[in-house]
């Protein structure tokens, strides 16, 4: 190898590490900004107890409780994302059928759905062999399915559509109103991104669910994109690459 060729691959070194500290010091400055909200808040809620100023009834116990759930919460889902994004998240894959999964998965938000007047319907094939995590790819479609479900409007509604083309299944999530701007769509993956429409920590968002979907997407050679949904909503674009491999006796 030449000097020009060892001083090249040097600096590409050097602006590496240089990006992967700088990508750590910002992660390590969100994650401090997020915890800090909920325990000023317990903090705060906790001194008004104490002091007197409010009593320790039913309404305070439920407010802390609250505010706990959304530590665990956030706890959680920074250590599921370190872990996907060290490469330490364990992946036990095998052939399954992935409509099955995401069928699965609908049934259990059948109600919250429901519950909060918002239409769900499905266009799905019969059935799709993918080589992959049936645990990490039912957590892809819950946190999209919760995503769906924290930020569309009362009354509204999720519409998906799946389909096969040269062994790649496709499967598109249409929420409705509200949607966001055309220019923080492609950050919507990014951790801790949240936008200044509608869709924000005020409903209960860790701002962590979509990194996740991406890493986990990624893990099984698929792509995830987000754009402008047709129903006033987002949509979401899941493409996973089919098992195409014949099945034999030990499947």
């Amino acid at each position: 190898m030449s000097w020009v060729g060892l001083a090249r691959d040097s600096n590409l070194l050097a602006i590496t590490l240089e990006k992967n500290q700088a990508t750590r010091r910002a992660f390590m400055a969100d994650v401090s900004h997020e915890l800090r909200t909920p325990l000023a808040v317990l903090r705060g809620e906790l001194e008004a107890l104490q002091d007197g100023v409010r009593r320790a009834g039913q309404e305070s116990l439920n407010s802390l409780l609250a505010e706990v759930a959304l530590l665990t919460k956030l706890v959680a889902d920074l250590h599921r994302l370190s872990l996907s994004d060290s490469g330490a998240l364990s992946y036990r894959k095998a052939r399954l059928d992935l409509v099955a999964l995401l069928e699965r998965a609908l049934e259990g938000f059948a109600d919250r759905f429901q519950q909060k007047c918002i239409a769900l319907s499905q266009q799905l094939p019969p059935a799709v062999t993918v080589f992959g995590d049936a645990e990490r790819l039912s957590q892809l479609f819950h946190n999209v399915l919760e995503n769906s479900l924290r930020y569309t409007d009362p009354g509204g509604q999720l519409h998906i559509v799946g389909d096969v083309d040269e062994n790649v299944l496709t499967l598109r999530f249409f929420d409705s109103a509200p949607g966001v701007e055309p220019q923080q769509l492609p950050h919507i993956f990014e951790r801790f991104y949240r936008t200044e429409a509608s869709r924000n920590r005020a409903s209960g968002g860790s701002g962590l669910g979509l990194a996740i979907c991406h890493n986990i997407v990624d893990a099984h050679g698929g792509r995830i994109s987000a754009a402008d949904s047709p129903l006033g909503g987002v949509q979401i674009t899941l493409e996973l690459p089919l098992d195409s491999r014949p099945v034999t006796a030990y499947d």
